[in-house]
């Protein structure tokens, strides 16, 4: 069964999605990764693709995110593996990597943390010599 529609949710989780589309295509940089993933997140856990009269939520991403259906999906990714990290510092290391971080912290089943001016999960010291990026 269906969850019940949030309608006024639905139009401002909607509304703040193209809004963030929007303004990525005018100024061709992707900062507001973090934010345009914890939106998605909300339309596929409230199936508000139903306000649009869409059968799923891949076909929302193909209606509103059509360029790349794949970093949607690492986009999504990084909200759910990577909700420890600090929002600004994943602006700062950017959405790829981030996408390399998420892939460690789920492959790992760990919570990841970022340490700044490193793009390492923790600890990122300088006497690890493993090479092995740890997930504690």
């Amino acid at each position: 069964m269906a969850p019940r529609l949030n309608r006024r949710g639905a139009l401002f989780v909607l509304s703040e999605i193209d809004d963030i589309l929007a303004w990525e295509r005018d100024t061709e940089r992707d900062t507001r990764f973090v934010e345009l993933g914890r939106y998605f997140c909300g339309v596929r856990s409230g199936q508000y693709w139903r306000l649009e009269r869409l059968a799923s939520f891949y076909q929302f991403l193909e209606k509103r995110f059509p360029e790349c259906l794949r970093k949607a999906y690492y986009l999504i990714a990084i909200h759910e593996y990577l909700t420890n990290v600090p929002k600004q510092e994943l602006k700062e290391v950017g959405w790829t990597k981030a996408t390399d971080l998420a892939k460690v912290a789920r492959r790992e089943g760990s919570v990841l943390r970022v340490q700044s001016g490193c793009t390492r999960p923790a600890p990122c010291r300088r006497g690890n010599s493993s090479g092995r990026w740890s997930g504690t």
